[in-house]
């Protein structure tokens, strides 16, 4: 199972929100890049790398910081952030992005993510962003009234290979994941899944392991590795225990 760490760019910076509120925002550092070959260097198989303002505004913004991360690391990395069109996708892909994130345009543009997963395949994700279980779209700050399992099964029917779900209640918080949404979410789908949102011990870890036999196949994780709640290689070091 991957341990992933969050870099989520906003304005340049590498910061975290609250429950994805963007007033409730903490700075952990003004160079992405550098915080990018802090994770590699100590062991991170894959990055995952946000940019806030495009997903604020359906716009990338903060392209030029991803290229920049993704040449200078040598491993995989998950992009995602107000990505809406076919030309974007190819463009990150391009930059030598292992994975484009798809969100708000999974609800908006359903022909157009089908085209997507069908052309892309492995490469494209669907990020399934829940508050309070429903689906929430355009940087979190719209609502719909479609369950997060439901939508998630559609996006399997429509055929994406793999999905990131995110607890936005939970995100940012440091009070633990929601293991049994998590549970539920991965008995619903027969994709892999990656989930997101309050990690914040080695104890979570011990915990969301348990469920890779459920396809469980990777954790996201920021906030508590900024914080020092969790230590990197330790994670690394719980994920590869038998």
């Amino acid at each position: 199972m991957l341990i992933i760490p969050a870099i989520d760019i906003k304005e340049g910076k590498c910061v975290r929100l609250r429950e994805g509120q963007f007033e409730d925002i903490e700075i952990f550092s003004d160079d992405p890049v550098v915080m990018a070959v802090r994770w590699a260097d100590q062991g991170a198989e894959m990055l995952h790398i946000v940019d806030l303002d495009g997903a604020r505004y359906g716009k990338l913004t903060n392209i030029s910081l991803m290229e920049k991360i993704i040449k200078k690391i040598g491993i995989p990395v998950q992009v995602g952030g107000g990505i809406r069109s076919y030309k974007e996708v190819k463009r990150l892909i391009h930059l030598g992005a292992s994975r484009i994130i798809l969100g708000t345009i999974l609800w908006k543009d359903k022909l157009l993510a089908k085209r997507l997963f069908e052309d892309f395949s492995e490469k494209i994700i669907a990020g399934i962003d829940a508050r309070e279980g429903y689906v929430a779209i355009e940087g979190w700050q719209n609502v719909l009234s479609i369950d997060a399992l439901d939508f998630a099964g559609e996006m399997e029917k429509l055929g994406v290979r793999r999905i990131i779900y995110t607890d936005i209640k939970r995100d940012g918080t440091l009070i633990g994941p929601n293991i049994e949404n998590i549970e539920e979410m991965l008995k619903n789908v027969n994709i892999p899944l990656i989930c997101s949102g309050g990690i914040t011990s080695l104890d979570d870890i011990e915990k969301l392991k348990r469920l890779e036999g459920l396809g469980l196949e990777g954790i996201i994780i920021g906030k508590a590795l900024y914080k020092g709640r969790i230590i990197l290689e330790e994670a690394l070091e719980v994920v590869a225990s038998e």
